[in-house]
């Protein structure tokens, strides 16, 4: 068995074995992936048809994005309500209706019970009205979609506070986007050290920022008390574009450099970005303690022209995705924290950091320390009392 997990005292401070410790894993689970949180599933791009669908995981917990008949997107248990059995095994497509292959139990895209042969022989007043697919509170901003287990979650926008308005301008302002495709992957790491990035290693660590020669401009990071942390940030010309074989790759054709990245994090770890004229959404799903898979979604704007679709395809291929020439080597880092944290003690951030008795929300466009206030937060919900011993 492994020693009871001690939280630093510092505020800089995180225990490593949070990273390993399969018990804590399996708790996490249930206070927050099933928890009291909201949890973005899919656009509303991606399921724009009747009858489109997508299935994804909730925590541990199956479940079916439905754009039923009536247009309306509900979120339900893939759990047919006979027995259990998963109803849909697909990732996506568009059904007419959903149908439980086992005793074929046909559920409506509105979610109702519409077939279930040899119903005359049921259980006395059997009503299929009390059997229709289970539905999860759900809720939409920007075309994306949310859904929670708990009836203690907070309202949607409540929930979001200060970081609504970048994640506005992350899905293009509006939330009108045109889905353009996926890249799919699992990193060797645990969900939270996938979610703990931060813009101080970003010049550092990325070979392609160093080969382009470029420089973020200004820019502002705010965390909020809830785990969510919101960037915006300019981008500066690049100066060393040459070396390129076709340089346009990286121009700029529908962002103003002024408001050129905008990137939201919610917790517990969806990750949402406007880099460029990249539009991203990184659907995160924990697998195990020791594996996270990630569902890089690229979008246009629903009102771009042909041309610059297909520069925004050419630019979500090859700059920012898991095998992009920015940022492909952050899945190393992730695995690395990793094995890294099978050693004793604890990870200590310092850049931005001012106190060590209190976390702080006024943080510069770089600094690490904007992920203190989500740590606070985790170990309040995960019940860790801290040290009384520095």
């Amino acid at each position: 068995m492994n020693a009871p997990i001690q939280w630093p005292k510092a505020v800089n401070e995180i225990p490593k074995a949070i990273f390993t410790d399969a018990e804590l894993y399996e708790r996490e689970i249930e206070t927050i992936f099933h928890g009291a949180q909201w949890h973005s599933l899919a656009h509303r791009a991606e399921i724009s048809k009747p009858g489109d669908f997508k299935t994804m995981l909730l925590g541990r917990m199956p479940v079916i994005v439905a754009n039923g008949e009536d247009g309306k997107i509900r979120v339900f248990f893939n759990s047919c309500t006979h027995r259990g059995n998963q109803v849909e095994t697909a990732s996506c497509g568009n059904r007419k209706a959903f149908e439980c292959p086992y005793h074929r139990w046909m559920f409506r895209t509105n979610g109702e019970l519409a077939v279930c042969p040899g119903s005359e022989e049921f259980s006395p007043g059997f009503d299929k009205k009390a059997y229709g697919l289970r539905e999860l509170r759900t809720a939409e901003f920007c075309g994306l979609i949310f859904a929670t287990a708990s009836a203690d979650t907070p309202p949607l926008e409540t929930w979001l506070g200060q970081v609504a308005g970048t994640l506005a301008g992350a899905l293009g302002g509006d939330g009108r986007l045109k889905l353009l495709g996926y890249q799919k992957v699992r990193y060797a790491s645990n969900w939270k050290a996938y979610s703990d990035n931060d813009g101080y290693h970003a010049p550092l660590l990325h070979v392609g920022f160093r080969l382009l020669g470029w420089q973020g401009g200004q820019g502002s990071q705010t965390p909020t008390p809830n785990g969510h942390l919101a960037f915006e940030s300019q981008l500066k010309p690049i100066v060393n574009r040459e070396f390129l074989k076709d340089p346009s790759l990286i121009d700029l054709k529908a962002t103003d450099p002024e408001s050129g990245s905008r990137i939201a994090q919610l917790f517990p770890h969806t990750v949402i970005t406007k880099h460029m004229d990249v539009i991203n959404v990184r659907f995160a799903t924990p697998i195990s303690v020791d594996c996270t898979e990630v569902h890089y979604a690229y979008f246009a704007h629903a009102d771009d022209s042909e041309e610059l679709v297909r520069h925004r395809i050419r630019q979500s291929s090859n700059l920012l995705g898991p095998c992009g020439m920015i940022s492909m080597e952050d899945a190393s880092i992730f695995n690395r924290i990793h094995i890294g944290s099978f050693t004793p003690g604890n990870a200590a951030f310092q850049k931005g950091v001012k106190r060590f008795d209190e976390v702080g929300f006024d943080v510069k466009q770089n600094d690490e320390s904007g992920n203190l206030p989500k740590w606070n937060y985790y170990c309040e919900l995960m019940g860790f009392q801290r040290s009384e011993v520095a």
